[in-house]
């Protein structure tokens, strides 16, 4: 069995380490935490130009034609890099969801505005009782000549107030199941939508949505009417690797942070990482940060294949979720004191390793998950 990457494969992460090392330094990610719009345009373009944005699209539509694998070796380089863009909710969260199910007239409009950087969308999906299920969406769509009329409250929206485009999840039928959601586009400058900002641990922007009798044109509705759920059950899996992605290239860079300071910080007149306390703890992290990555990445191959992954996909968010914080925790206790300060960087990963748990279900979320594919 080889794990390795591919040629295509190695010089896409090689490329866009280099880029991010230059482009996205920690000085960029500690600003746009404090900054209103919380990404940099400029970085944005600059990503677009390298083709990022249209990387699994196909060429038609102005992208590069590459696999959800090929997507997961990048994402990996943004989690490292800690990169501050709607990527994720942009080419992910909804591109896929276009890709997969929308008009031709859809997507020869949209993607290949995404592939250039001129679009950012974001998915509106969770509610305030914070499901991953199709019974949380109460949102409702009311139909009203040649529009529907949405009204309801979404919650967690990532990116919305830098959106030009909101992919709502609604019920348009009384349910509780699958049966009856639909998804929709949303003007995010449609009338009726206001947006609350929400404080966060990791400092990223997330707001709560409400719309108010927003009126949207059938046309842009996405996917088949009552059958929404079918786009999102399409989607998630693609969205929860993308996050293990992340987290991965995270806890990478965890490790090698803390490897570093072990052999660089003298105490008792000899390197830290001379002392066996110290090196079975980075031992443990580089345990914790090789099995993350092979589960997700054998999950993203059998994505990529079009193999049944359901089982894979939660048995790697499950693992992923606590391994990368384990390894953050690990790398304070190497850090000690100077790791919790806000200048150091050991912070800005904990913070996100943390928030990242919960992101697309937390790991007794995932378990429970597991424990249905292998029949109990």
């Amino acid at each position: 069995m080889d794990f390795a990457l591919n040629e295509e494969q190695e010089m896409l992460r090689k490329m866009s380490r280099d880029f991010l090392e230059n482009e996205c330094p920690k000085s960029l990610v500690r600003e746009m935490e404090e900054d209103e719009k919380g990404y940099s345009p400029e970085l944005w373009k600059k990503m677009a130009e390298l083709g990022w944005m249209g990387l699994v699209f196909p060429a038609e539509y102005g992208g590069e034609g590459m696999n959800f694998l090929d997507l997961t070796v990048l994402i990996e380089e943004l989690g490292r890099a800690l990169v501050p863009a709607p990527y994720l909710s942009t080419v992910v969260y909804c591109g896929y969801a276009i890709l997969a199910a929308g008009t031709e007239e859809q997507k020869k409009e949209l993607l290949p505005k995404i592939a250039k950087g001129d679009l950012i969308l974001t998915l509106a999906l969770t509610e305030p009782s914070a499901s991953w299920e199709p019974s949380g969406v109460e949102v409702k769509a009311v139909p009203e000549g040649d529009d529907f009329v949405i009204s309801g409250t979404k919650l967690f929206i990532s990116d919305a107030h830098i959106a030009d485009y909101l992919l709502c999840v609604t019920r348009t039928k009384e349910s509780k199941g699958e049966d009856g959601i639909t998804l929709f586009l949303v003007d995010a400058k449609s009338p009726g939508i206001s947006l609350t900002p929400l404080k966060t641990i990791a400092s990223d922007k997330q707001f709560e949505v409400v719309f108010d009798k927003v009126k949207v044109p059938k046309k842009n509705m996405v996917g088949e009417l009552d059958r929404g759920w079918d786009v999102i059950k399409d989607m998630l899996p693609k969205a929860t690797l993308a996050q293990c992605a992340l987290m991965v290239g995270g806890a990478q860079q965890v490790l090698e942070m803390s490897v570093n300071y072990a052999k660089e910080r003298v105490q008792f007149g000899r390197p830290i990482g001379s002392f066996q306390a110290i090196q079975h703890k980075c031992a443990d992290m580089a345990t914790d940060v090789d099995g993350c990555r092979f589960i997700t990445y054998q999950a993203a191959w059998k994505l990529s294949e079009d193999l049944p992954c359901a089982l894979d996909v939660s048995m790697a968010k499950a693992w992923v979720s606590e391994a990368y914080r384990r390894t953050c925790v690990e790398g304070h206790q190497i850090h000690g004191g100077i790791g919790f300060i806000k200048d150091h960087d050991m912070q800005l990963y904990y913070r996100r390793a943390k928030a990242s748990e919960l992101i697309f279900g937390d790991a007794d979320y995932h378990r429970e998950l597991v424990a249905q594919q292998i029949g109990l």
